[in-house]
C-alpha cells in the first residue's frame, strides 16, 4: 500500500527520521488518501518530544505544546505535528485530565476515536493498520477504537462525530459502536452547545444529510430538538432535495418541525438560540421559514411587494425553499423577478428616487411623519414604478407632508 505525500510532508517525515526519530502521517489523510479523496490536511505524529521537535524546523508554533502538538511551517503550509501520547482519565466527559508522552506508536493509535482515523502512514513502514480500519473502509463502517462504551465515556462528542462520519462517507455504524451510542447519549449534555453545532452543520452539509435520523435514534436531539422525530419523514424528504448550503439544509431541519407555520417558526427559533447560532445565521433561516408560507404568481406588482418584503438578498432562498417542499416549478416567477431586477424597478427605500434628506428640503421634520411619508411614497412606486421619479415624488411629498 503507497500513498502520495505531498513534498513538503515527505520532507517533513525525512527531516524527523534523518535525526533518529520515526514519524508518520496519521488519522484523517491516511483515511481520505485510501478512499481516494484529496486531504484537507496532512497532520503528523512521531515519538520525538515536542522542544525536539522544535529543534529540527525553523519556522514553528506552540499550537498546542501542552498537549504534545507544535505546528511546522513549511512550504508556505501549517502541519501540525504531534508526540505519540497516551491520554490520562477524562474526567469532564471531553478532554483527558493529563497527558503522557510515548515512544509507543500503538499506544498512540489506540486512544483515537474510530478504526478509520486510527492508521498511520510513511513510505518506510507503509501502512500501520492496527486495529482493522483498512477493513472498516472497504466495508463502510463506523467503528470504535477498541471499546466502544469507554471511547464514548471517554468524550461523549465522539457520539457525534461518528454520526458525521457516518453521513460524510455513507457508512453505517458498526453495531456495537451503534449501541454504545444510544446508551452514553445522556453524556452530550457534558459538551458546549458550540461543538454539537459544529458537528451538527456538518451532519446536514453533507452528502446524507438524513442521516441525522441517526442523532434522533441515539437520542442526542432530546436536549433541544425533540420535535423532530415526528416529522423525520417529511424533514428528511426535503433534506435530501436541497444543495449542501448551510442555511438551506438548516431551515429543512427546522422548518418543517411545528403544527404549522407559527409553530415551526418558534420551534426554530428555539433551537436557533440554544445552539448559539449567530445573528446573521438565525436572521436568514427565520427569515426564510417566515416566507415559506407564501403563494407567488408572476404578477409584477405581487413580485416586487415580495422582494420588499423578503429582501434581494434572501429571495432566491425562499423561492427554493418553496419549490422543494411544495414541489412546485417557480422559474417563470425567477424569470419576472431578474426583469424587475435589471430593469431596475425600485423595491426599497434605499432605491426610491428620494430620501429623508429631500423631505426635509421640503420643511418636513424628521421623525413618524417623515417616515410614514417615505413609506407611503414607496407603496406608490412599488405599485407603478414609473413613478419613481424625483419631480413626481417630491410633489407627492408635499401634499402627503400637508405642504
Amino acid at each position: 500500500m503507497t500513498i502520495q505525500l505531498p513534498e513538503t510532508v515527505q520532507k517533513i517525515i525525512s527531516i524527523l527520521e534523518s535525526h533518529g526519530f520515526e514519524a508518520y502521517t496519521v488519522g484523517g489523510s491516511v483515511r481520505d488518501s485510501l478512499l481516494g479523496r484529496t486531504p484537507k490536511d496532512w497532520d503528523l505524529t512521531t515519538n520525538a518530544k515536542p522542544e525536539e521537535i522544535k529543534s529540527l524546523f525553523r519556522r514553528t508554533i506552540d499550537t498546542g505544546i501542552e498537549h504534545g502538538t507544535v505546528t511546522v511551517r513549511m512550504g508556505g503550509e501549517s502541519y501540525e505535528v504531534t508526540t505519540y501520547r497516551l491520554d490520562g482519565k477524562y474526567l469532564d466527559g471531553r478532554h483527558p485530565e493529563e497527558v503522557t508522552f510515548t515512544a509507543d506508536l500503538k499506544e498512540d493509535l489506540r486512544r483515537r476515536d474510530f478504526t478509520i482515523n486510527a492508521m498511520a502512514y510513511n513510505d518506510r513502514a507503509g501502512l500501520v493498520d492496527l486495529f482493522g480500519g483498512q477493513e472498516d473502509l472497504k466495508a463502510g463502517l463506523i467503528r470504535a477504537v477498541g471499546e466502544p462504551m469507554e471511547r464514548f465515556t471517554e468524550d461523549a462528542l465522539r457520539i457525534l462525530r461518528a454520526v458525521r462520519f457516518s453521513a460524510r462517507f455513507g457508512f453505517e455504524i458498526e453495531e456495537k459502536t451503534a449501541f454504545a451510542a444510544k446508551a452514553l447519549s445522556g453524556r452530550l449534555s457534558l459538551i458546549s452547545v458550540e461543538r454539537i453545532r459544529e458537528e451538527l452543520m456538518k451532519t446536514l452539509e453533507s452528502n446524507h444529510p438524513d442521516y441525522v435520523a441517526k442523532l434522533a435514534e441515539f437520542g442526542a436531539l432530546d436536549l433541544f430538538y425533540d420535535e423532530y422525530a415526528a416529522k423525520q419523514d417529511e424533514i428528511n424528504a426535503l433534506l435530501l432535495k436541497l444543495p449542501a448550503e448551510g442555511v438551506l439544509r438548516l431551515t429543512a431541519f427546522l422548518g418543517k418541525s411545528g403544527k404549522d407555520l407559527v409553530h415551526s417558526y418558534t420551534v426554530a427559533e428555539r433551537v436557533l438560540n440554544y445552539l448559539k447560532f449567530d445573528n446573521d445565521t438565525k436572521n436568514s433561516v427565520l427569515h426564510v421559514i417566515r416566507f415559506s408560507g407564501v403563494t407567488l404568481s408572476t404578477d409584477r406588482k405581487l413580485l416586487r411587494r415580495f422582494l420588499n418584503a423578503c429582501g434581494k438578498e434572501n429571495y432566491e432562498n425562499v423561492l427554493l425553499f418553496l419549490e422543494k417542499s411544495g414541489d412546485l416549478d417557480l422559474t417563470p416567477v425567477r424569470e419576472v423577478i431578474r426583469d424587475i431586477l435589471d430593469a431596475g424597478e425600485c423595491t426599497t427605500l434605499k432605491e426610491l428616487a428620494v430620501s429623508g434628506k429631500d423631505l426635509i428640503g421640503l420643511g418636513m421634520m424628521p421623525g413618524k411623519k417623515m417616515g410614514e411619508v417615505l413609506m407611503e411614497l414607496l407603496r406608490e412606486v412599488l405599485e407603478d414604478p414609473e413613478k419613481n421619479t424625483r419631480e413626481y415624488l417630491l410633489e407627492r411629498g408635499k401634499i402627503l407632508g400637508g405642504k
